[in-house]
């Protein structure tokens, strides 16, 4: 009999530069800090260009 995984998940906003966009070494800081603690992106979200972003990652209990 195989069990299914169980996940944490965790949400990180990322605010946009002034002129909208986001700036790449931002980006990758978060990519990096939360990569090095177990976590995997999922998904990142951007629903308008001066809204923030949201990472979403996600990790084995």
């Amino acid at each position: 009999m195989s069990t299914q995984p169980r996940w944490s998940y965790l949400t990180v906003e990322v605010k946009p530069g002034l002129m909208g966009g986001f700036k790449t070494d931002v980006l990758q800081h978060e990519l990096t800090k939360h990569g090095s603690l177990g976590w995997e992106l999922v998904q990142m979200i951007v629903s308008s260009p001066l809204a923030p972003a949201v990472l979403v990652f996600k990790r084995p209990q």
